[in-house]
């Protein structure tokens, strides 16, 4: 069965992801503490111009304003039973977006992890887990989204959980997780041990890859660990702009545009087909790296 994403990608060999969310969103008033999913619902002209802002700067794909849009993270703010309707939403605004950028950009329905621990170590039971990825990826499909993205997972049981949410949604999915410098994600798991483990997948996804972690070098090392095992799926990398420093009360990413540029070129060489960035990733980066990846012969630096 084809998809979209999976036309895409064979048409023009590599796809360009998006940046920041909560980066972006911070920059245009969002204040610490709060959840960004409400304001699918209570800011929709600002969600409009976060996807357009990937849009407009050469991105195939974005993902939409629903990270933390399951029960588990919204009850935090008493809203878990709006998990439904904010990725719903967040999926019809970047729908609408996507139809109107005059080329085939796909919307791609962010689903981050549940904040708990699964079982044996936690309490969160792999029922339970399966239940709040389907809910949202329910939602997601209903708005409009071409596909499903699993981000910045660090269990490999949570990870397996989110490919049930997604089957029993019927929506198509990529996922990524999250590796820190010693090539590991928080739960211990390998770059390596993640190729195994998606391959081993019943309801698996239709590429998989990095996100987030560390600096932008740091998840190259992770790609090229990825591509060492020789993968039959796409490989995604989503770097962050560099390192978070705390200046005047912000937290700013040290990643220049000229640097992020490089590191899409670099991801590229190592393996990666699906390339965006995560943390500190803004428009300005996008421009360049969309610049960089059309102008720079596949295999040169």
């Amino acid at each position: 069965m084809t998809h979209i994403l999976s036309d895409l990608l064979s048409e023009k060999g590599t796809l360009l992801a998006d940046g920041a969310t909560g980066t972006n969103l911070f920059n245009m008033g969002l204040m610490s503490g709060d959840a960004p999913e409400f304001w699918n619902t209570d800011e929709p002209k600002k969600i409009v111009a976060l996807y357009k802002g990937a849009v407009d700067a050469g991105s195939d794909l974005f993902l939409t304003n629903s990270f933390g849009a399951n029960a588990s993270r919204l009850k935090l703010h008493d809203a878990a039973k709006r998990a439904h309707e904010l990725s719903r939403v967040s999926a019809e605004i970047g729908r609408e977006v996507a139809d109107r950028a005059g080329r085939k950009v796909i919307v791609a329905g962010s689903v981050g992890p549940t904040g708990e621990i699964m079982e044996p170590v936690g309490t969160l039971s792999h029922a339970l887990a399966v239940e709040m990825f389907h809910e949202t990826a329910d939602g997601l499909k209903e708005g409009g989204a071409d596909v499903g993205w699993l981000e910045t997972i660090s269990a490999p049981e949570e990870y397996r959980a989110a490919a049930e949410g997604f089957a029993r949604a019927g929506l198509p999915w990529c996922g990524t997780m999250s590796f820190d410098t010693a090539g590991r994600t928080m739960m211990g798991l390998t770059s390596e041990g993640m190729v195994d483990m998606v391959e081993e997948l019943e309801d698996g996804p239709l590429a998989f890859g990095a996100n987030c972690g560390t600096g932008a070098s740091d998840l190259l090392r992770t790609v090229l660990g990825f591509a060492a095992k020789e993968p039959k799926l796409p490989i995604i990398a989503k770097g962050n702009a560099g390192i978070p420093k705390y200046v005047d009360g912000h937290i700013h990413y040290d990643g220049t545009p000229e640097l992020m540029a490089q590191y899409a070129v670099m991801a590229r060489n190592c393996g990666a087909s699906i390339i965006g960035g995560c943390c500190g990733t803004m428009p300005e980066h996008l421009r360049l790296m969309r610049e960089a990846l059309d102008t720079t012969p596949k295999g040169s630096a």
